[in-house]
């Protein structure tokens, strides 16, 4: 009777579990869907997109809206992107499985997941200690292992490991340092919101023959980059 009970209980849990799963990948599927008709994606990204759950990088309080296109509040008075912002600046980067990627503003890991799908190896810096714990918890638990992580000030970039054939701001600069573009690698391309007058917009920069050529794509709402750190 104690078995049965026990086995019934247990039966009845992985139902549950199964269910929610499966409730998770339509919000994430629909989530996709509505990205995609926004902004058409490439088979790599849109897979990339739903392999990774967003409500894992959200506080508590607002998980119940990890699936709508909206910027949320998290840790430090930072703010998770848009799903549909995460996917424009992916895409925008051309992403190559043989290649790596700088991300300077890593927040609570969502973008550099996506990104550990596309790149082979991805360098992310926090400024804020907190925020970079938690986001290395993420990674964690998604057995996440090609993503590397640092607690600085990202203007500065990471030379140790420089040059990358992508680099990605995920907070909107006043301008790009050159010590930045001096990690990028030639025929690499640097994805940032920058800060334009009283506007921000996603600009694209290309470095060809030793020279940055740069693309202006679309208006963008950012953090502003913040020099310095923070516990």
């Amino acid at each position: 009777m104690g078995e049965n009970y026990e086995e019934t209980v247990m039966n009845k849990k992985n139902f549950l579990q199964q269910v929610e799963l499966q409730n998770k990948s339509y919000k994430i599927s629909k989530m996709v869907e509505e990205i995609d008709k926004r902004f058409p994606l490439n088979k790599d990204v849109k897979e990339a997109l739903l392999s990774i759950d967003r409500e894992l990088f959200m506080p508590k309080a607002f998980k119940h809206f990890a699936y709508t296109l909206d910027a949320l509040p998290i840790t430090g008075n930072q703010y998770i992107s848009s799903p549909l912002t995460v996917a424009k600046m992916t895409q925008y980067l051309e992403p190559q499985q043989d290649l790596t990627v700088l991300e300077i503003g890593c927040g609570s890991g969502y973008q550099a997941a996506i990104l550990s799908k596309l790149f082979k190896r991805v360098f992310t810096i926090e400024r804020i200690e907190s925020l970079l714990k938690e986001a290395k918890e993420h990674f964690k638990s998604l057995d996440i292992r090609n993503i590397l992580t640092r607690y600085e000030d990202g203007t500065k970039g990471w030379d140790t490991f420089a040059p990358y054939d992508r680099i990605l701001f995920s907070a909107a600069a006043t301008t790009i340092p050159e010590e930045i573009f001096a990690q990028l690698k030639e025929g690499g391309i640097l994805v940032a919101p920058v800060n334009i007058g009283p506007n921000q917009r996603i600009v694209k920069y290309c470095k060809e023959n030793g020279i940055i050529k740069e693309r202006y794509l679309e208006r963008c709402h950012f953090v502003p980059v913040l020099e310095g750190t923070e516990h």
